[in-house]
């Protein structure tokens, strides 16, 4: 009895003692020093998914110093403290599908509609990338569009081998709000070897594209991103693909698709992409999954089951999309691929002899044939970028209406606009289905990406998709509180952690100590899109501040001003460019 007494009292006192150091340490937390930054009192969702907790982060540099109980901090000694009761504190978002080539490298660098969304590192290069470059390469960028022309100024100067990271350092050095990286475009590859050449690669051809993977990845590419239905990418075949993927699976390089078929022929361009992952040696992601066209909705079913076979099969295999049922691209994409061979687009359509054939590949229905636009009605097309005078009235309108005022059929009218606007024209499609997207995004192997660039709604006046300016904050007040298809912590960790993981960026996209100070501080009950479809220059609301690198880009729901972006680096880089910026 006295024997079992005296257990008891030494169980309480080392209870005792324990309680005393868990106090000690939440008045005190280990310190070096003032902070450059505290945040206390957030409701703090650490990117991983795991629940909540309430907490306060010092920040001392550009990194997370110290997580502390919430209310431990309060009284440390900081160059800038933040309160943020009753809002949430989550690593800076990572946009892994971003195109905003002109916001990072020719305007002033604030990407406005991303930062104000909470995101604090864009990724690059679907298809095509302006690095490296040579004369094949210059001809990607020649088409009528100015942004092509403003682009061609600078391709011409990354040149040679390492002329991939030539372009992440002038990003760097141009002064950006946001973390900028990039996955090496498939069409570059091709286009530096071939042109805009159909035809299987030679043997020649096939080893100045593994060269070109190569020094890219060592350069700090993530890996090669494909987009299979736009020429002169998609006249790649799986073998060459396959010899690319090879090429850059000994630098841990990643192969990121736009599919070759999203519609009719998703399910066997989902065993493509599968693939050219396993013979290749790299992991695969799918850009925006989806099944796209009206008539092929039902395929989105045996598409999700089908990659996760492939996952427990063991093959490394996720998918990327954003949060609207409505997709975006050039209006030409609804003309055959071969008709834009070798950069005679305008003359093919042109040319009477071949109208027959265009007409009728354009519309054809028949099972395998290639999906252009003829899985949807012809309302289903929102057209915008008009620049011709007489045709200004049809910017936003839907491919009927206007087909009906130039009194053509649509096949005829996106050609006669395809020419008369010089290739320059884009299209939103209405061709998905809500409940699709809510079972896609649900699946724990997908991740946010969104498909945009970043635009300024006080200077910019075109027609955009509204996910340039609402994909992430959607995905929170959308699928996340008012239609919860996620929690909280797994929206988060979808825009997060887990594409960091994909990318191979240990340091960012957890709020822990040692990580890179990319936070956000938003309100989970009031984050939301407010960007539409007919009015898209519309900032999200909810999101109050950013930080990048530890410091303020967005306060108080204003851009600072402030540019402390990096180029971040995929996991074969070799550590030379870092040091080419420095100097």
């Amino acid at each position: 009895m006295m024997r079992s007494v005296a257990r008891a009292r030494s169980q309480v006192a080392l209870a005792v003692v324990m309680l005393v150091m868990v106090a000690c340490s939440a008045k005190a937390p280990a310190a070096d020093g003032p902070y450059d930054l505290v945040i206390t009192n957030g409701r703090i969702v650490d990117g991983t998914g795991n629940p909540f907790y309430y907490g306060d982060v010092g920040v001392r540099g550009d990194r997370i110093a110290t997580i502390a109980p919430r209310g431990a901090l309060a009284n440390a000694a900081a160059v800038e403290k933040v309160d943020a009761s009753g809002l949430v504190v989550s690593p800076g978002f990572i946009d892994i599908q971003s195109h905003s080539w002109s916001g990072l490298l020719f305007a002033d660098g604030r990407v406005i509609g991303k930062v104000s969304q909470g995101v604090t590192t864009e990724i690059l290069g679907e298809a095509t990338t302006p690095a490296p470059s040579n004369a094949n390469v210059d001809s990607l960028f020649a088409g009528g569009d100015p942004d092509d022309a403003l682009m061609l100024t600078q391709v011409r100067t990354f040149r040679g081998d390492h002329g991939f990271g030539q372009w992440l350092a002038a990003m760097e050095r141009h002064g950006i709000s946001v973390n900028a990286g990039s996955y090496l475009g498939a069409t570059t590859v091709r286009g530096y070897a071939m042109g805009r050449a159909e035809g299987a690669a030679s043997a020649a051809a096939l080893d100045t594209m593994r060269s070109v993977v190569t020094h890219a990845m060592l350069d700090g590419a993530f890996g090669v991103s494909s987009a299979l239905i736009y020429p002169p990418g998609s006249y790649a075949n799986t073998d060459e693909l396959i010899e690319i993927a090879k090429a850059m699976s000994p630098l841990h390089g990643t192969y990121i698709t736009h599919m070759r078929g999203e519609e009719g022929g998703l399910l066997g361009a989902i065993d493509e992409a599968l693939r050219i992952g396993k013979d290749g040696g790299v992991p695969v992601v799918i850009y925006h999954f989806k099944a796209a066209g009206q008539r092929n909705w039902p395929l989105a079913t045996p598409a999700i089951a089908k990659v996760d076979s492939a996952r427990r099969a063991g093959l490394d295999v996720k998918a990327t999309m954003y949060s609207y049922p409505a997709s975006g691209n050039n209006l030409s994409s609804c003309i055959p691929g071969w008709v834009h061979a070798d950069g005679k687009l305008i003359e093919r359509v042109q040319d009477v002899a071949l109208k027959a054939r265009i007409r009728r590949e354009m519309t054809d229905l028949t099972p395998g044939a290639a999906s252009l636009c003829q899985d949807n009605p012809p309302n289903a097309y929102q057209i915008a970028g008009f620049k011709t005078p007489e045709w200004k009235q049809y910017e936003g309108k839907r491919l009927d209406a206007i087909a009906a005022d130039m009194k053509m059929d649509w096949v005829d009218a996106i050609i006669a606009l395809t020419i008369g606007e010089r290739n320059t024209l884009g299209k939103v499609t209405f061709g998905m289905s809500e409940a699709n997207v809510a079972a896609m995004i649900a699946r724990p192997w997908v991740v946010i990406g969104s498909d945009a660039g970043g635009h300024d709604p006080d200077t910019t006046t075109a027609l955009v998709h509204p996910r340039s300016y609402g994909t992430f904050t959607r995905v929170l007040g959308k699928y996340a509180r008012d239609e919860p298809v996620l929690t909280l912590e797994d929206a988060v960790r979808k825009m997060t952690w887990s594409t960091a993981q994909i990318l191979g960026l240990r340091d960012r996209g957890l709020i822990t100590e040692g990580s890179f100070a990319d936070i956000v501080i938003f309100d989970a009950a009031s984050v939301v899109d407010k960007a539409t479809f007919d009015t898209p220059h519309q900032l999200s609301v909810g999101v109050r501040d950013v930080f990048v690198n530890g410091i303020a880009v967005w306060r108080n729901n204003t851009h600072t001003g402030k540019t402390p972006g990096r180029a971040v680096y995929g996991p074969g880089w070799d550590g030379q460019t870092r040091g080419a910026v420095a100097k």
